[in-house]
């Protein structure tokens, strides 16, 4: 292993953690990054779903005085206990498609054309979305009512299709069933706990036989420049969607897909 290996893992790193928590879509930077840098890693993708358990950490310190206050709670408050219920129903919906079409995805799905047109298609929902959104009525999640939970489960289940994005497709759909803008924000942030740490582990396992030591450093190096990224960020957005709409993101995404569509079909084949 040389060391421009082990720097582009440290740039796929700064790329998850600063794109995990955005209307983005951090799969899809990360297809498009390790496809121009020729960055080779452990098999089956495991380093692009292992840095992003690095920026899940990031949440988990964050706000560990509530997942701490959540977890000790479930057996005495309700308010815990229905936080914890809304998260894991709308977990649920991924758990079962992810493991129904976890093959597909990969192998079909995983592509960097994929990625430019829904970054694109998805650009434009968030512009049409931010434009007839509903006003809120739900300002907390312990507010959720189970269904909306689940729908929005449902519709996080998108972003496994890369390029939509599943903070984009959480927050965007709580937003478009009548919740506030960083309510749905921090919901995308606990909801991706269960999410994420389910995808890593699955995928760890499935590709267990194929990880080696040199595999494993790359690995570290990436989760480890994935969580600072990620501390700072989720930082800087929580305070970001107090003032702004996603509407910048959204034209963001809508130029970097038109822009690698063209890059794509000027490469060489």
């Amino acid at each position: 292993m040389n060391i421009e290996t082990i720097l582009s893992a440290a740039v796929l790193g700064v790329i998850e953690g600063a794109t995990e928590y955005l209307p983005v879509s951090s799969t899809g930077h990360l297809i498009i990054f390790v496809d121009l840098l020729g960055f080779v890693g452990p098999p089956g993708r495991v380093f692009e779903i292992v840095i992003q358990f690095g920026a899940v950490l990031a949440v988990c310190v964050l706000y560990f005085q509530k997942l701490w206050a959540v977890l000790f709670g479930l057996a005495s408050d309700r308010q815990a206990r229905r936080f914890a219920a809304t998260i894991l129903l709308a977990f649920a919906p991924a758990v079962v498609l992810g493991v129904l079409l976890h093959g597909f995805i990969k192998a079909v799905l995983f592509s960097p054309y994929v990625v430019c047109w829904s970054l694109i298609l998805g650009g434009i929902a968030i512009l049409l979305i931010e434009r007839w959104k509903p006003a809120p009525r739900i300002h907390a999640v312990e507010q959720f009512p189970f269904g909306l939970a689940f729908g929005i489960g449902l519709i996080q289940c998108l972003a496994m299709i890369p390029g939509v994005s599943r903070s984009g497709a959480t927050i965007l759909g709580a937003m478009v069933f009548g919740v506030d803008r960083k309510t749905a924000t921090e919901f995308s942030f606990f909801l991706a706990i269960p999410t994420i740490f389910g995808a890593a582990a699955y995928d760890l396992w499935k590709n267990r036989e194929g990880l080696t030591a040199e595999g494993g450093l790359l690995l570290a190096v990436g989760f480890v420049v994935a969580f600072a990224t990620a501390m700072l960020t989720v930082r800087w957005l929580i305070g970001f969607v107090g003032r702004h709409s996603f509407a910048p993101f959204a034209w963001y995404r809508i130029a970097l897909g038109a822009l690698l569509i063209a890059a794509l079909s000027l490469r060489p084949a």
